[in-house]
């Protein structure tokens, strides 16, 4: 009998008074003990926000993301444990893909972009640099600075390990700490990822802690630099909230009837339509459909119902439902026997307005196993609970449609969720249905033969795209890349001067201080680039013949440069011009050190504007300043460089950002 422990203030405090049972899914067997209505809820978020938080705050960005990788690299080598724990909550090892990796893989997703999306720094811009006066001398720019407080995680038991790792790995990126409240049921397996996550030795102090059991009055004693983020029923999702003092930021991902539409131009041969019911049946079946993106509604043209509803109880009527431990096993047991009733309940409850196609057998006396139910809606312009019940399990309707507006129209009647598919080869269908049910959906899957296997699929939540869904759903958005780190963070306008703004966000702004030294910044390692260090450059008279001599070696004879008559005509030049290209090419022959030094490579430039026409006889100078830096690996870092390029009456001609990697 395990006693499930807590993590609480650096200590882990087992299972005691108030504990519950947990039991095998499969066998029914208590295996475990979980909660202690003892626990220092209250101490814990102030450990979190007194040690934790200021820990996290202490390390950069890329510390973090850094840490997130070490997270991801330890859980990865030691998943098996993972695995073999799981099969007690009724997972198959296919399931395991879906929760064990699919989690760490998310860890791994948000350590990368946080060393590719984020500074090398304490501060995440939003938007430029806005001058607020006619000689920019003054303006503002907005940033992101981490929240004060804790992030409260309230899990779902049908993810006990991705539903953590995709909650905690933004709020420990933005320098947040956590504390991970995951369902009883299936809190044995995340509390041994919390083990692990602490045996890698790389989190703070304070930075993560666990709650196995209830929270108490925790609630209570949240504040608005907190933040709760909650994944279940919309009964309890409405609780919590109720419980929140105001001002207490709030996110839920709760019940979702999604939807999976086939397009009008599919037929019952068509590449589409397989996969369709492929997607359908994985939807249905995945973690025994216990997945808030399973397909619980599925819609087809009307002459395709038939065929459709065959088609899915033949590859349903192959599925063995058994032991997930048993190698065979496509489909284990719900999670609790309470689960198993409830998906009983919400199933008779959609069985008043629909008849059950296909139910399937499971031979099992014991454990808390449901056979897959497909049903058929003869009507669901009328049905209620057919769009208004979600029987968390391997439960789905299949209804039919008149044409594209009434599909639309019924998806749209679960009133909110968190991903509709659609399976068609027409770009018009493809537009049509994207629009006309966007509104109502956190994400829209369209999925054809040119999709190939890089296809996601309906049901997997990519950390680079926002899960979430309006109205049912719950109206929070998580993952989504650096838009999921934004909110364990408070946007803030500072204003000041270009040199003030450039101290507090540590880049660089346009009409800052600079620094003109020696020797040439191409000398200079990557640690030596210091902020607002500027090269001047010698001028470079640009000729008639430099023009032509440019327009016949590129081929580009526009008749801007070529011919004096047609260049007055146009309303933007006084006549023949230099090309924007010739102009680039000349500033990089200005700035750049010829000799083998710390620069490695030129990797693109951003933000390019021509503000002003060179002719010929015009000269050019440009002023080269490092703008910012971010570290890439131990040997070398990206350098951004901003270009203003001059003319001889000191007017800007072109300005742009220069990009180099330069070693360390």
């Amino acid at each position: 009998m395990q006693h499930v422990s807590s993590f609480a203030k650096g200590l882990w405090v087992p299972a005691g008074a108030g504990a519950r049972e947990v039991a095998d899914a499969a066998t029914g067997q208590v295996i475990a003990l979980a909660g202690n209505e003892n626990l220092d809820v209250e101490g814990m978020i102030g450990y979190a926000r007194e040690v934790g938080g200021p820990a996290l705050r202490a390390m950069d960005f890329h510390d973090r993301a850094r840490m997130l990788k070490a997270l991801a690299l330890h859980l990865n080598a030691n998943k098996q444990a993972l695995y073999d724990l799981s099969f007690t909550t009724g997972a198959t090892q296919a399931d395991h893909g879906f929760d064990v990796d699919g989690g760490i893989g998310t860890l791994f997703v948000f350590a990368s972009k946080g060393r590719r999306e984020m500074p090398e720094g304490h501060v995440l811009l939003d938007g430029g640099f806005e001058s607020l006066g006619r000689t920019g001398a003054f303006g503002g720019q907005h940033i992101y600075t981490p929240r004060l407080g804790v992030a409260l995680h309230i899990n779902a038991f049908n993810f006990p390990v991705w539903g953590m790792l995709e909650k905690i790995a933004p709020a420990l990126l933005a320098g947040v700490a956590s504390i991970v409240k995951p369902a009883t049921a299936t809190c044995h397996v995340t509390e041994l990822c919390v083990r692990l996550m602490l045996d890698a030795g790389v989190l703070p102090d304070g930075a993560l802690q666990l709650i196995c059991g209830g929270v108490g009055d925790g609630l209570s004693h949240l504040g608005p630099q907190d933040a709760v983020t909650f994944t279940g029923s919309a009964a309890t999702a409405e609780v919590v909230q109720n419980a929140l003092p105001r001002g207490v930021p709030f996110t839920a991902e709760q019940d979702s009837l999604n939807a999976s539409i086939m397009g009008t131009d599919v037929t019952a041969e068509s590449p589409e339509f397989d996969l369709m019911v492929k997607e359908v049946v994985r939807e249905m079946t995945t973690k025994a459909g216990q997945k808030c993106t399973a397909i619980r509604r599925v819609l087809v043209p009307q002459p395709l119902l038939q065929p459709l509803i065959e088609r899915l109880s033949s590859q349903l009527s192959g599925l063995v439902v058994g032991d997930p431990r048993d190698k065979a096993t496509r489909m284990g047991p719900v999670v609790s026997a309470s689960q198993r009733d409830d998906v009983l309940e919400k199933a008779a409850l959609i069985g008043t307005e629909a008849e059950c196609v296909f139910e399937g057998e499971h031979g099992m006396d014991r454990g808390a196993f449901f056979s897959p139910k497909l049903f058929h809606c003869a009507d669901p312009d009328g049905a209620e609970a057919v769009h208004g019940t979600e029987a968390f399990g391997p439960v789905s309707t299949v209804m039919g449609y008149r044409d594209l507006g009434h599909a639309v129209a019924l998806a749209n009647k679960g009133q909110g969720s968190l991903v509709a598919s659609l399976f068609t080869h027409d770009s018009d269908v493809a537009r049509d249905v994207a629009l006309g049910i966007g509104a109502w959906h956190g994400r829209v899957y369209i999925n054809d033969r040119d999709t190939g296997r890089e296809a996601t699929g309906h049901g997997a939540p990519m950390p680079h795209l926002t899960h979430g869904g309006p109205g049912r759903a719950g109206g929070g958005e998580e993952l989504g890349g650096i838009r999921a780190v934004k909110h364990y963070m408070h946007r803030v306008a500072v204003q000041g001067s270009p040199s003030m703004i450039s101290a507090v966000t540590g880049r660089w702004v346009p009409g800052a201080s600079k620094v003109e030294a020696k020797p040439h910044p191409f000398t200079l390692k990557f640690g030596d680039l210091a902020l607002g260090r500027t090269l001047r450059t010698e001028a470079r008279t640009i000729t008639l013949e430099d023009v032509e001599t440019f327009a016949r070696f590129t081929g580009d004879t526009f008749y801007a440069h070529m011919d004096e008559d047609a260049a007055k005509r146009n309303p933007f030049f006084p006549g023949r011009v230099a090309h924007g290209y010739l102009i680039l090419s000349f500033a990089a022959g200005l700035f750049v050190e010829p000799a083998e030094g710390p620069v490695l490579a030129n990797t693109g430039l951003d933000n390019l504007r021509f503000l002003k026409p060179v002719v010929p006889g015009d000269s050019i100078t440009v002023d080269l300043t490092v703008m910012d830096r971010k570290s890439r690996n131990e040997d070398y870092g990206e350098v951004r460089w901003h270009a203003a390029v001059s003319n001889q009456d000191g007017e800007a001609v072109a300005e742009y950002e220069l990009l180099t990697m330069v070693a360390k």
